[in-house]
């Protein structure tokens, strides 16, 4: 899985969540208690941290949380042998797939019919070859591109309630460019059923559950793509969630150029594009529109932005230049 690197902005507070205090508010954040807790779920560190009146109903509703991101890689993890992704890679079918799987791929469908197959989750035949090279310290030739790309077709997956299957020889499917940021949705859903007001979901998505305990929004710091622990600047959630697509994620090079986002027209990477941040309504949203966005690069990913109701983009070019849609929540 692409691993998104944010950080909550700490401002020399240990307390995550609670920078900037008023005197004149103190005494009803210290009401608040932080239960915070890290573990590992789709290929990715995971940390929830949770505000409430109560320890114990904040590490019970995590606890529950954490089931609920066991299921989601048991439908959708690469890394889990058994999952329903995994058999319907390798059988080329899945009978009673779960409700997760079936919506998941309802909108990566939708989102490839948008984006003219920019976004394509048949891509995993193509990743597994550069991958294969990075490895060995090789690339792929054009015959073994061109072989790949034979079996990468997003309309090849066919979707119902009962039944997914993959038509073609060798087409296989991965969710790294979706399935985090249902992750923390599903995570939100579950914290909220159990009563939490505030929290921040770190899934390698970023969600949350209402606003930040002492300020108007949660501030998440946006990784630079070439500067090793800066960044691009702060983003104020403000009720939306927000993903992150880069080159420097997954590299098979150390120049950028070969990396895990991979054009399903050319069978390489895109060239214009270092990073590109966007916020939206749902975590998965965010973290399908990011992945899209950057392999349709920076023209026609604004565009496709600009037509999302609720979503904006911050773009960072391979020469570092910086631009943003109108209502992308940078603050510094």
């Amino acid at each position: 899985m692409k691993r998104r690197q944010f950080i909550v902005s700490l401002a020399g507070t240990a307390a995550i969540g609670l920078t900037g205090w008023q005197m004149g508010r103190l005494v009803s954040a210290r009401r608040l208690v932080k239960v915070t807790r890290s573990g590992w779920a789709l290929g990715t560190s995971t940390t929830l941290t949770v505000f409430n009146h109560d320890a114990s109903e904040a590490d019970q509703a995590i606890s529950a949380a954490f089931r609920e991101l066991s299921l989601v890689e048991d439908v959708m993890s690469l890394y889990r042998p058994d999952s329903e992704i995994c058999r319907l890679n390798r059988d080329g079918q899945l009978d009673n797939p779960h409700p997760y799987l079936v919506e998941v791929l309802n909108v990566a469908k939708q989102l490839a019919q948008d984006t003219d197959g920019f976004f394509d989750v048949t891509v995993q035949p193509l990743w597994s070859l550069h991958h294969k090279h990075a490895e060995a310290g090789t690339e792929a030739s054009q015959a073994e591109i061109e072989q790949a790309l034979a079996k990468v077709d997003w309309q090849r997956v066919n979707v119902t309630p009962e039944r997914i299957t993959l038509g073609g020889n060798g087409t296989a499917i991965t969710l790294n460019g979706i399935a985090q940021g249902f992750a923390a949705d599903a995570v939100g859903r579950t914290l909220a059923e159990y009563g939490i007001q505030h929290a921040l979901i770190d899934t390698g998505e970023i969600g949350a559950i209402g606003s930040h305990a002492e300020k108007d929004a949660w501030t998440i710091g946006i990784k630079h793509p070439r500067k090793e622990n800066d960044f691009l600047g702060l983003a104020a959630l403000n009720g939306r969630c927000l993903a992150t697509s880069g080159d420097y994620e997954t590299r098979f090079s150390d120049d950028y150029s070969h990396h895990h986002l991979l054009d399903t027209r050319t069978g390489v990477s895109p060239v214009e594009l270092s990073s590109v941040s966007v916020v939206a309504k749902t975590a998965l949203q965010a973290d399908a529109l990011s992945t899209a966005v950057f392999l349709l690069g920076l023209k026609n990913g604004r565009k496709l932005i600009e037509a999302t109701p609720g979503a904006d983009a911050l773009f960072v070019t391979k020469d570092g230049s910086e631009t943003r849609t109108a209502g992308f929540p940078m603050i510094s």
